[in-house]
Parts: structure tokens; C-alpha cells; sequence
């Protein structure tokens, strides 16, 4: 039989295997799962991992751990570029977090922004940012606008105190002369 060939009298909808309905039905008993292990209980699908791998040592256990990734901790910005600002604000608008997602540029108000610029700015904008490349703020002041950082610039850290270094002392000359 081709595919072609089915028609609405022969198998054209196949009926569901009707399991755990008697030794007569050819799965019952174990309806189709076997004997014992996981694959027998039910919750089976659920409960174990994609990861699983029977009795085998994982593998995320069998390789070797090194280093450290400090990539949790990492501050991520909104790149914006001077292009969109450009794009999607007027002469003498005001670019700030809540315009930027007004604008559809950010998913929220809290997210750090960086003014980036990749593109031309011929308007004058007053732009509110966590950070600006220094290219970004030479062309949006430039244009005439001006650059307001949010939470302002960041404190320089006073060095840490050296302890003095002791002068060296020459060695004396051990050699008996």
C-alpha cells in the first residue's frame, strides 16, 4: 500500500495502542515499560535529567575544573549609537532611560545605557547615559548637545600607601681581603 492509496475506508486513521488492558491485548501487565528500573515508574519522563547518563560518571563530572569565570558579576549596557539618536529624536530633544524606552531603543529603565558612535549626529540633543564613548560625546557635543552622565562620574581611588622602601645596604666582601 502507497500513500496515495489510502482512502477514508482503509487506515486513514490509525487507532491509538490501547496499553495495560490485558494479556490478551498483547500490552498488558507492564504495559510496554518492562521490568523494574526508572523507565518502569511512573513520573519516569519528568524525573530525569537530559543530562542523565544511566550509572555512567557524567559528563560534566568527568572533565576538569580550572580557573574561574567571573562572567556573573559582569555589568552588560544597552549599546546605543549616535545613529539612532539621530534616527528617532527630534532637534533639542532630551535623550534619557524613559525616552529611550518610550522608543522602543530599551526593554527597561533600569538597564545601563553606553552612547556609542557608529554614525552621523547633526542634531543638538541633551543626552542622559550611565556611560559614553569618548568619540560619542566629541560628536553629540559637537552637534551642539551635551552629555549628562547618570550617577555621576565615577570617584578616582586614592592609591594605596606604599611602605617607604628600606636602602639597599651593600654586602661586605666576605672574601678574607
Amino acid at each position: 500500500m502507497m500513500i496515495h492509496e489510502i482512502t477514508p475506508l482503509v487506515g486513514k486513521h490509525k487507532r491509538r495502542k490501547r496499553i495495560g488492558r490485558g494479556p490478551g491485548s498483547g500490552h498488558g501487565k507492564t504495559a510496554g515499560r518492562g521490568h523494574k528500573g526508572a523507565g518502569s515508574r511512573s513520573g519516569f519522563t519528568g524525573s530525569i535529567r537530559a543530562t542523565r547518563e544511566g550509572g555512567q560518571m557524567p559528563y560534566f563530572r568527568r572533565i576538569p575544573k580550572r580557573g574561574f569565570n567571573n562572567a556573573v558579576f559582569t555589568k552588560r549596557y544597552a549599546a546605543i549609537n549616535v545613529s539612532l539618536l539621530e534616527t528617532r529624536f527630534e532637534d533639542g530633544e532630551t535623550v534619557s532611560p524613559e525616552t529611550l524606552k518610550a522608543h522602543g531603543l530599551v526593554p527597561n529603565v533600569k538597564t545601563p545605557i553606553k552612547i556609542l558612535a557608529n554614525g552621523e549626529l547633526s542634531k543638538k540633543l541633551s543626552v542622559t547615559a550611565h556611560q559614553f564613548s569618548e568619540a560619542a560625546r566629541a560628536k553629540i557635543e559637537s552637534a551642539g548637545g551635551s552629555c549628562t552622565l547618570i550617577g555621576g562620574a565615577k570617584k578616582a581611588q586614592p592609591e594605596a600607601a606604599k611602605p617607604a622602601e628600606k636602602p639597599k645596604q651593600e654586602k661586605a666582601d666576605d672574601s678574607g681581603e
